[in-house]
C-alpha cells in the first residue's frame, strides 16, 4: 500500500479517486508490490501428497473440524468469496466433508432464469427482448448467493479455460444459448473430462464462436478446405497444449517439442465437418436449409440454441483424417459422430492432458505458478483417479483445493505462491463478505464491468477472445515477476487507467446509495467501529483469511482511529452511524486496495 493513502485518513464521502490524484499513486503502487510480492524462489516441491489420493465415496466423511485462518483461506480458493456461515459450516466439518456436501448441491439453470424473465418482459410488452444483462442477473444471482459455490466458483474456471463470449457479435442475439453453455459447465464441473470435451465440442454456441457449426467438408474443385478454427483452439486450449509434459508439467527431454502440426489440424478439422443446428429426433428434418440457417431462432427452432449440434452426414469429409498419431481411413460412409468419438478419445487420452488441464485449473483456483511437484500429484489423479477411472474432474478439483502445496499454512510468507486477484473475484469476494442483497431481487445493477476507466476491465463471458481475458503464461514486460521466470496471468488486465477504475468501482459499491439495487450490509463492522483494531482484525478475516501484515494492519487502525477520524460529539443518532460507516468503508477500502489483499494467498 503506498504511503499517501495512509498517512491522512479523511470522511470517507470526500474520498474521491481519478487518474491525477492520491489513489492513483496508491493503487499504482499497490500493483508493483503485488507484482513484487509474487517473486522469488522458495517453492515447495513436495513429492509426497497423501491428500491428493482420491477415493471415491458414497457416504459423508465424518467432521474434522479447521482452525479459522485456514478455513477462511480454503473459502478463498473454492468459492466466490468467505462469508461468515460457510467459515461456521467448513470450522465445523473440516474440508472432505465440506467438498462431500459441496459436490453433492443441485444447481439452478441459467436458461431457465432466461425463460422466465423472456415470458415477464413479453408480459409487460409485447416487443421486450432479453439480452447480455439478463444473463448476468442469473449470474450475479448464483455466484453471490448460490449455496453450491465450489460448483459455481469451479465452473468460473472452466468457462476461463472452455472459452465462449457474448463479446462476439455472433453470440450476442443468443443470450438463452449462452446461458445454457453456462448451465452445461456447470452440470458437468464434477463429471468426467471426457464427457465435458463433448458437450463443449457439440454445443452450438461453441459451434458457432470457433466455427464449427455448419463447417463443410473440403472441395478441391473449389478450392474449400474444412474450417480449422476449432480443431486448432480444441488442442492448443483445451486439452494438450503447444509442448509435449511430463506428468508435473517440465517439458519432455528438457525443451519445447511441439505436440502438433499443422497436418495435425487439418485432418482433426476434417472430423470437425457436417455438424450442424438441432433439427430434431428424425434425419429427415436435418435439411440442407436447416444445415445453413443462419438467421434469428423463431418458434419453432427455438430449442437449436442449448440442444447439442447434429450431424448431417452429407456435409461430412469422408477423405483420409490423420492427427495425432492416429489415422481414420479415406472412403466409405459418412460417419460424423464415429469419427468425433474416435478424436475426443484420441485427445482425452493423450498424456499431456493431465498436466496441461491441471495446471489451469490449479491456476484459476489457487496460484500462478504451481510447482512441478504440484502439477504432477494432480496430473496423477486425473490419470487415475484412485478407481482405475481417468479424467474425474470431482476428484481432481478435490486434489487441487487439498494438495499440500495449497494447504500449507505457511503460504502467506512465500514470495513465489498465490496468484492476482482478477477484478470479478474482488468483487464478488467484497459482496459476498458483506451480505450484499438485491431490491429488486434479480440483481439488476452489475450489468457491463468492461470499461477500464469506470469499471472492472472483466465481465463475466465476455472475454475478448477464445484466449480468455488473460493467458495463463502472461508475464508483464520489464518486471520483476519477469526477472524471476514467473507469471502473472490477471496482471495483463492492468494498467495505470484499468487500477483507478477498479478501486473507483470497488469505492462506488462501499458508498451509501438507497437507489441502487445491490446493497451490502455493513451492520456487524459498524458495531465494531469504535474499536478499530477489532474492526481491522474481522475486515482481515473474511477478505485475507488473516494474512493481513502488522505494519499494514497497525497503519488502518490508526487510519480509522479518533486521532484522523474523531468520533462525532453530537448526540443524534444518524451522524454517530455515519460516522461508524465511514470508518469500516475506508478501513474496507484501504485493505482491499493493498498489496496483501491483491495477491491470494
Amino acid at each position: 500500500m503506498g504511503a499517501v493513502a495512509l498517512e491522512k485518513a479523511v470522511s470517507f464521502r470526500q474520498v474521491k479517486l481519478n487518474s491525477r490524484g492520491s489513489a492513483w499513486r496508491t493503487g499504482v503502487a499497490a500493483l508493483v508490490l503485488a507484482v513484487l510480492a509474487a517473486c522469488g524462489s522458495d517453492k515447495e516441491d513436495d513429492a509426497s501428497n497423501p491428500a491428493s489420493a482420491s477415493v471415491p465415496r458414497s457416504v459423508a466423511p465424518p467432521a474434522s473440524p479447521v482452525a479459522e485462518k485456514d478455513a477462511a483461506r480454503f473459502l478463498t480458493q473454492a468459492t466466490f468469496g468467505t462469508t461468515e456461515t460457510d467459515l461456521e459450516e467448513l470450522k465445523a466439518d473440516g474440508y472432505e466433508r465440506w467438498l462431500f456436501k459441496q459436490f453433492n448441491l443441485p444447481t439452478k439453470s441459467h436458461r431457465d432464469y432466461i425463460n422466465w424473465r423472456s415470458a415477464n418482459l413479453q408480459a409487460l410488452q409485447t416487443n421486450a427482448e432479453i439480452t447480455q444483462n439478463h444473463f448476468r442477473e442469473t449470474y450475479w444471482m448464483q455466484a453471490l448467493q448460490g449455496k453450491d459455490q465450489l460448483r459455481q466458483r469451479t465452473a468460473f474456471a472452466l468457462a476461463q479455460i472452455f472459452v465462449v463470449s457474448y463479446n462476439d457479435p455472433r453470440l450476442d442475439s443468443h443470450v438463452r444459448g449462452v446461458a445454457s453453455y453456462y448451465d452445461m459447465l456447470n452440470e458437468h464441473a464434477f463429471g468426467n473430462y471426457r464427457d465435458l470435451l463433448e458437450h463443449v465440442t457439440r454445443h452450438p454456441m461453441m459451434g458457432l464462436y470457433l466455427s464449427s457449426l455448419r463447417n463443410q467438408k473440403e472441395d478441391p474443385a473449389l478450392g474449400r478446405v474444412a474450417d480449422e478454427n476449432f480443431a486448432r483452439e480444441v488442442m492448443q486450449l483445451f486439452s494438450i497444449g503447444l509442448y509435449e509434459l511430463n506428468n508435473d508439467g517440465s517439458y519432455k527431454g528438457g525443451r519445447p517439442v511441439e505436440t502438433y502440426t499443422s497436418e495435425d489440424v487439418k485432418g482433426l478439422a476434417k472430423v470437425f465437418t457436417g455438424w450442424s443446428w438441432y433439427a430434431g429426433a428424425s434425419e429427415a428434418q436435418r435439411t440442407d436449409a436447416r444445415f445453413f440457417e443462419t438467421g434469428d431462432i423463431n418458434a419453432l427452432n427455438q430449442e437449436r440454441d442449448w440442444r447439442p449440434m447434429q450431424a448431417y452426414p452429407k456435409f461430412h469429409s469422408t477423405s483420409e483424417k490423420k492427427f495425432l498419431g492416429k489415422t481414420i481411413p479415406a472412403g466409405g460412409t459418412p460417419d460424423p459422430e464415429g469419427d468425433l468419438k474416435i478424436a475426443l478419445d484420441t485427445i482425452f487420452n493423450h498424456p499431456n492432458v493431465g498436466p496441461f488441464f491441471g495446471r489451469l485449473l490449479i491456476q484459476r483456483l489457487v496460484t500462478s505458478n504451481p510447482s512441478p511437484g504440484y502439477v504432477g500429484r494432480v496430473a496423477a489423479v486425473f490419470n487415475d483417479n484412485g478407481a482405475g477411472v481417468r479424467g474425474d474432474l470431482k476428484a481432481v478439483v478435490r486434489a487441487v483445493l487439498l494438495d499440500v502445496e495449497a494447504r500449507n499454512p505457511n503460504a502467506g510468507s512465500s514470495t513465489t505462491f498465490g496468484k492476482v486477484r482478477e477484478p470479478v473475484l474482488r468483487l464478488s469476494h467484497l459482496l459476498r463478505a458483506f451480505k450484499v442483497s438485491s431490491n429488486s431481487g434479480m440483481f439488476t445493477s452489475l450489468g457491463d464491468t468492461d470499461d477500464p476507466a469506470r469499471s472492472l476491465s472483466q465481465t463475466p463471458m465476455r472475454s475478448p477472445s477464445v484466449f480468455n481475458h488473460f493467458r495463463p503464461n502472461y508475464v508483464p514486460p520489464n518486471s520483476a515477476a519477469a526477472n524471476a521466470s514467473l507469471v502473472v496471468p490477471e496482471l495483463q488486465l492492468a494498467n495505470e487507467v484499468s487500477v483507478v477504475g477498479a478501486l473507483n468501482f470497488m469505492r462506488n459499491m462501499l458508498a451509501v446509495n438507497a437507489g441502487r439495487d445491490l446493497q451490502i450490509d455493513l451492520s456487524a463492522e459498524m458495531a465494531l467501529a469504535d474499536d478499530p483494531a477489532k474492526l481491522v482484525d474481522r475486515i482481515n478475516l473474511l477478505l485475507m483469511s488473516g494474512q493481513m501484515k502488522s505494519d499494514l494492519r497497525a497503519k488502518i487502525i490508526e487510519a480509522v482511529g479518533d486521532r484522523a477520524l474523531p468520533a462525532p460529539t453530537s448526540s443524534n443518532a444518524a451522524a454517530v452511524n455515519a460516522a461508524r460507516r465511514d470508518r469500516a468503508c475506508i478501513a474496507i477500502l484501504l485493505a482491499t486496495s493493498s498489496p496483501d489483499y491483491l495477491i491470494q494467498k
